[in-house]
C-alpha cells in the first residue's frame, strides 16, 4: 500500500513541468522534498542488508531537503510588487490547473517545510545513535523517508485529493512506526490510531466527493473562487466537515481521544517526531484550507474559539493526572494545539501570526522534550514520575537539556514559548475576546506547574527504586553519544527561536498576511483561469 501511494505521487512529481511560467529554476525545487526521500526510501530498499548504507542515504536524503527547503523559504520571502510573486509553483505533468496538479509553496508552506526537514533530520541521528528498532528492522529508513515525502506532500499539494493521497502516506508509514518491535501494547495502540485514522481517510474521501459535486473541481486555488457562489448553509458544511476531518489529525477536542493512548508505546525517536510535527500537518490543514477556501465568519471564529478553550482544557488536565512522563508530553501535544486553533478563531493578522509563530515554537521546543525524555528513560531505565530522582546530579546534561525547552513551553519569558503567548494573547484582547484570555493564561499557569513538577520528580530528590538508583550510579549508564548529540541540536533550535524571535516573527506575520489576503495564492496557480473551463 505505501509503495502504491509513493509511486502514484512520484510519477506525478517526476513529470513535472519545470519550464510552466511562475518562478523559472525554483519551480524545479517545488517537488524535491517528496522526490528525494521517495527516491531514497526505493534505494534504501535494495540496501536493506546494508544498514550503513541505509543510513548514508537517509541523511544524505534529508539533509538535501533541508538545504532546498531554505533556498525555497529565501525565494518566497522575497519582496516583490507582484502579488503573486513571492508564490512557487510547479504544474505536474505539464497540465496547467486546474485540469493538473499542482504545487504550492508560499511562505507558510516554506516555513513548514524547512522546520519539518530539521526535525526529520534531527530525529534520525536520534533514532541511529539510539541503536535499537533502527538497527534491528530493516524497514525503518525506507518507512522513515516514505513519512517525510508524505509531509513534504501535505505541505506543497495545491489540491485536495493529492492532500488526501499525503495524509494516506503518512497513515501507512505512521503505522509501521508505531509497531516497531511488535509488542502487544504496540499493536494495540497502533490498531486504535489507524482504526481512528481510516474513519478519518473515510470522511475525508466523501467530503471530497461532496466539494466536487458541488464545485466541480478539488482544486485548493479554484473552490477558493467556487466556493463562496455556494449557498452559506453550504459553505458552513464543508468548514465543519474539513474541520473534522483534519482536527482528527490534529488532535483538538473532542477528537483527541487516540493520541495519548497511541505516541508513548511508540519508540522514542517515532513519538518524538510523531509529537512534534505529525498533528501540526493537521493544523496546517486547517489553517490553510479555513483560510484559502471559506470567507470569514463571526460564528464559525466563536465555534473554533470555544474548541480551541476545551483542548487546552482538557490536554492540560490530561497532564495533571498522569504519572507516565510521555503521557504527560502527549496530553501536553493536546493542550497546545489549542493555542494554535485559538490564533486561527480570532482571524485576525496577529492572531493567525501568532498562530504561525505558535507552531513553529511548538514543532521544535515539543520535539526538544520527547527526546530529552528518551535520554531520561535510556539513563534511568524508566519514565515514570514516581521511579525517578536526582538526576540533576547523575545526569547534569540531561538536566540542562529538558530545562530550557520546558521553560519555553512553560511560556516563561524569554523563551520562544513567551513570545507566542504573549502575541496570541495580545491578539485576543485586541480583539476583546476575554473568555479565551483567561482559559489561555489559566492553562498556561498549569502548564508551568505540570513542568515544575517533571523537574522535582525526575531531576531533584531521590529515587526510592533501586534499580533506577543502581543505572544511575556514575559509569553505570551511558547515554549514546549520537542521541545526545541529537537532542542538543534541536534544543538549541529551540534556542534559535529566542534569539531570532524578532525576525521570526516578522515572517509569521508576512504569512499570516498573505493567508488572510488568498487572491496572491489563487493567481499564482490560476494565472488564466478565465481562460479555462472546467466541468460542474
Amino acid at each position: 500500500m505505501t509503495g502504491a501511494f509513493a509511486s502514484a505521487l512520484g510519477a506525478d512529481l517526476l513529470a513535472a513541468d519545470v519550464t510552466a511560467p511562475s518562478s523559472g529554476i525554483f519551480d524545479a525545487l517545488v517537488p524535491m522534498p517528496v522526490l528525494l526521500p521517495l527516491l531514497a526510501a526505493s534505494l534504501s530498499v535494495i540496501f536493506a542488508r546494508l544498514r550503513n548504507v541505509q543510513r548514508v542515504l537517509s541523511i544524505v536524503a534529508l539533509l538535501g531537503v533541508v538545504v532546498n527547503n531554505v533556498i525555497l523559504l529565501s525565494r518566497v520571502d522575497e519582496a516583490t510588487g507582484d502579488a503573486a510573486g513571492g508564490i512557487v509553483v510547479s504544474q505536474a505533468g505539464g497540465w496547467v490547473a486546474p485540469l493538473g496538479i499542482s504545487l504550492v509553496v508560499d511562505r507558510l508552506s516554506a516555513i513548514m517545510l524547512v522546520v519539518s526537514s530539521l526535525m526529520l533530520l534531527s530525529v534520525l541521528i536520534y533514532a541511529i545513535g539510539q541503536d535499537s528498532e533502527e538497527r534491528r528492522f530493516a524497514a525503518f529508513h525506507p518507512v522513515y523517508l516514505v513519512l517525510a515525502a508524505g509531509v513534504s506532500a501535505s505541505f506543497i499539494t495545491g489540491d485536495l485529493f493529492n492532500l488526501f493521497v499525503a495524509f494516506e502516506m503518512m497513515l501507512v508509514a505512521s503505522y509501521v512506526l508505531l509497531t516497531l518491535g511488535g509488542r502487544a501494547g504496540q499493536v494495540r495502540s497502533g490498531m486504535s490510531y489507524i482504526v481512528i485514522s481510516l474513519i478519518a481517510s473515510t470522511l475525508f474521501i466523501t467530503t471530497l466527493a461532496l466539494f466536487y459535486s458541488a464545485t466541480g473541481t478539488v482544486n485548493m486555488a479554484e473552490l477558493a473562487e467556487r466556493i463562496p457562489e455556494l449557498p452559506s448553509g453550504v459553505r458552513t458544511g464543508f468548514s465543519l466537515l474539513l474541520i473534522a476531518v483534519f482536527g482528527i489529525k490534529a488532535g483538538i477536542f473532542p477528537l483527541f481521544f487516540w493520541l495519548p493512548d497511541s505516541y508513548p508505546t511508540a519508540p522514542n525517536a517515532v513519538t518524538a517526531i510523531f509529537a512534534g510535527l505529525l498533528t501540526k500537518v493537521g493544523v496546517y490543514a486547517i489553517i490553510r484550507t479555513q483560510l484559502l477556501l471559506f470567507p470569514m465568519d463571526a460564528q464559525q471564529g466563536k465555534l473554533l474559539l470555544v474548541v480551541a478553550g476545551c483542548t487546552m482544557v482538557v490536554g492540560v488536565l490530561g497532564a495533571l493526572a498522569n504519572d507516565d512522563l510521555q503521557r504527560i508530553l502527549s496530553f501536553h501535544i493536546i493542550s497546545h494545539i489549542g493555542y494554535m486553533i485559538m490564533g486561527l478563531g480570532l482571524f485576525t493578522l496577529a492572531g493567525v501570526a501568532g498562530a504561525v509563530f505558535y507552531v513553529v515554537h511548538h514543532i521544535v521546543v515539543k520535539t526538544a522534550l520527547f527526546l530529552v525524555a528518551g535520554l531520561i528513560e535510556r539513563k534511568a531505565g524508566s519514565d515514570r514520575l514516581s521511579r525517578l530522582g536526582g538526576m540533576v546530579r547523575s545526569a547534569p546534561m540531561i538536566a540542562v537539556l529538558y530545562a530550557l525547552p520546558a521553560l519555553s513551553i512553560a511560556g516563561l519569558p524569554p523563551f520562544s514559548g513567551f513570545v507566542a503567548k504573549f502575541a496570541l494573547v495580545g491578539a485576543a484582547i485586541e480583539a476583546e475576546q476575554w473568555a479565551i484570555v483567561v482559559v489561555a493564561l489559566s492553562v498556561s499557569l498549569l502548564t508551568m506547574y505540570v513542568m515544575g513538577r517533571i523537574w522535582s520528580s525526575v531531576f531533584w530528590g531521590e529515587s526510592d527504586d533501586a534499580a533506577v538508583m543502581a543505572r544511575l550510579a556514575p559509569g553505570v549508564t551511558r547515554v549514546p553519544m549520537l542521541m545526545t548529540a541529537a537532542t542538543v541540536v534541536v534544543v538549541g533550535l529551540s534556542l534559535a527561536l529566542l534569539v531570532f524571535a524578532g525576525p521570526l516573527y516578522d515572517l509569521a506575520e508576512r504569512a499570516a498576511t498573505d493567508l488572510l489576503n488568498p487572491q496572491g495564492y489563487i493567481d499564482a496557480v490560476l494565472p488564466n483561469s478565465g481562460d479555462v473551463e472546467v466541468g460542474g
